[in-house]
C-alpha cells in the first residue's frame, strides 16, 4: 500500500509538470471544473501504462507519447503536430529522469540485496530528486519560452523564486546522504514526509505566483485599455473640433464672397485689393497646416503642431499622401499620440532649444515615422529597454511606449530609439 502511494504520488509530481510545460507554449483552453477532471484523467491515464505495461518498454513510450499529446491538445491551444513534437520532448526528460535516477542508485550503491529496508527509503529519495530536477528544468523552460504572463517577473524575481527548487533539490541531497543512518519505520515516514511535502510546497508556490502575475497582466492590460479609451478620446475631440471650425470657415467664406460681389459692382477696387489681401493674411495664418490626405492623422498632427506651436515649441514635419494606409486607425492613434506627447512633454523642460523634427512619410513600400526631439533630463531604461522619456508618472508613461512596440511587432516592423546631446531620436519602419 505504501509502495502504491508512493508510485503515484511520484506520477502527479509528473503530470503536474506536464501541464506546466504544456502551458508554456499555449493558453489554457477553458476554465474551472473541466481542468480538474483533465488532470484526473491525465493521472490515471499515466498510472494504467506506468503499471500495465511496465514490462513493454517501446509499447510504453508510444502509450505515453499519446497520452500526452491528446490530454494536453484538450487542456491547451496548440496545434496537433505542436502538442505531438511536445510529447516527444516531454517524454525524452522523463527518460533523462529516469537515466539520472539510475546514476545516483549507482552513486549510492542502491541495493535490495544489501540495504533491505532502506532499500525503499533511498530508491524514493532518489526518485524524489529526480523529479524535484524535473521541475525546475520546467521552470527554465517556462522563463525562456513563456508566454507574456511570465514577463511581468523580473530576472531578480525569477532568482528569488527559484531559491525553493535549488533548496529541495539540496535538501533532498542531503536525505540522500544519511539515508543509511535510519534505523525505524517512523524516520524513514518522516523523511518521506519532509521530502514530498517540500515539493508540494514548490508546486504550490508556483501556483500562487503564477495566478498573482495574471492578476498583474490584468490590470496591466486594463491601464493599456484606458490609456488607449484616453488617445482615441482626444482623437475624436479633434476630429469634432476640426469639423466645427471648418463649417465656421464655410460659412465665413459665404460672407466673404458675398463682400466681394458687392465690392466687385461698385467697382470699389482699391478697397477690393485691400480686402483681398487681408483674407489672404487670415488663410496663412489657418490651423490646418498638415494636409496628408488621411483624417485621422491631419487631426492628430494638426492638433499637436498647435499645442506645440502655443509652447513655443518649433514643429519641423514633413509628410506626404498617406491615403490607404494600411495600419489600423486605432494604432495610428496610439503611435503618434504616444511619440508625440512624449515629446512635446519633453520640450517644454528645455529651457532654450525647442525643437521636434517629425517624419510620416510612405515611401519604397515602406513606412517611415520618425520623432527627434530635445530635452533636459535623463532617458529612464529598465533592464535594458527604454522605460520612459519622462521624469513624471513614469510607469504610465512605460506602458505607452511599451503599447508603441507591440504595434510595431504586430505589423512586422522595426525601431530604432536613441538619446544623445541631449536629443531623443525615435524611428520606426513598418512595411506598407
Amino acid at each position: 500500500m505504501f509502495e502504491l502511494m508512493r508510485n503515484v504520488l511520484l506520477i502527479f509530481i509528473e503530470a503536474t509538470c506536464c501541464r506546466i510545460f504544456f502551458e508554456t507554449f499555449g493558453e489554457i483552453r477553458r476554465k474551472g471544473w473541466i481542468n480538474f477532471i483533465q488532470a484526473l484523467l491525465l493521472l490515471g491515464s499515466m498510472c494504467f501504462y506506468s503499471y500495465g505495461l511496465s514490462e513493454y518498454f517501446v509499447l510504453r513510450q508510444i502509450v505515453a507519447i499519446s497520452v500526452f499529446s491528446v490530454f494536453m491538445l484538450w487542456h491547451v491551444k496548440i496545434s496537433l503536430k505542436k502538442s505531438f513534437a511536445l510529447a516527444i520532448l516531454f517524454d525524452a526528460l522523463l527518460l533523462a529522469m529516469d537515466y539520472l535516477i539510475y546514476l545516483i542508485s549507482k552513486w549510492f550503491s542502491l541495493s535490495s540485496e544489501s540495504l533491505g529496508q532502506q532499500y525503499a527509503i533511498g530508491l524514493t529519495l532518489a526518485s524524489l530528486l529526480a523529479k524535484v530536477i524535473l521541475f525546475f528544468i520546467v521552470l527554465i523552460i517556462r522563463k525562456q519560452f513563456g508566454k507574456k504572463s511570465m514577463e511581468m517577473m523580473l530576472d531578480t524575481e525569477w532568482l528569488r523564486f527559484l531559491f525553493f527548487p535549488v533548496f529541495t533539490i539540496a535538501a533532498i541531497s542531503a536525505m540522500l546522504s544519511v539515508f543509511g543512518y535510519v534505523q525505524t519505520v517512523e524516520q524513514a515516514n518522516l523523511l518521506f514526509v519532509i521530502a514530498f511535502g517540500m515539493i508540494g510546497m514548490n508546486i504550490v508556490v508556483f501556483y500562487l505566483i503564477n495566478d498573482v502575475v495574471k492578476r498583474e497582466v490584468q490590470m496591466h492590460e486594463n491601464k493599456v485599455l484606458q490609456i488607449q479609451a484616453k488617445n482615441q478620446l482626444e482623437m475624436y475631440r479633434s476630429i469634432s473640433e476640426n469639423f466645427d471650425n471648418l463649417k465656421r470657415r464655410t460659412h465665413e467664406f459665404k460672407n466673404q464672397i458675398l463682400c466681394i460681389e458687392s465690392l466687385l459692382d461698385k467697382r470699389q477696387y482699391s478697397k477690393l485689393e485691400e480686402y483681398v489681401k487681408k483674407i489672404y493674411g487670415s488663410l496663412n495664418n489657418e490651423p490646418d497646416a498638415i494636409n496628408t490626405n488621411n483624417v485621422i492623422i491631419n487631426a492628430i498632427l494638426n492638433t499637436k503642431y498647435q499645442e506645440a506651436d502655443a509652447k513655443g515649441i518649433v514643429f519641423v514635419f514633413r509628410v506626404n499622401d498617406l491615403s490607404g494606409l494600411k495600419i489600423k486607425d486605432e494604432d495610428v492613434v496610439t503611435i503618434l499620440a504616444n511619440l508625440l506627447n512624449n515629446a512635446i512633454e519633453a520640450c517644454e523642460t528645455c529651457e532654450d532649444k525647442k525643437i521636434i523634427r517629425f517624419k510620416f512619410v510612405k515611401e519604397d513600400d515602406m513606412i517611415i515615422i520618425a520623432v527627434k526631439n530635445t530635452f533636459n533630463y535623463d532617458v529612464v531604461y529598465e533592464n535594458g529597454e527604454i522605460k520612459s522619456t519622462k521624469i513624471s508618472n513614469v510607469a504610465e508613461h512605460g506602458v505607452g511606449i511599451k503599447n508603441v512596440l507591440k504595434i510595431i511587432e504586430k505589423y512586422d516592423g522595426a525601431y530604432v530609439i536613441e538619446d544623445k546631446n541631449k536629443e531623443f531620436f525615435f524611428s520606426i519602419i513598418i512595411p506598407a
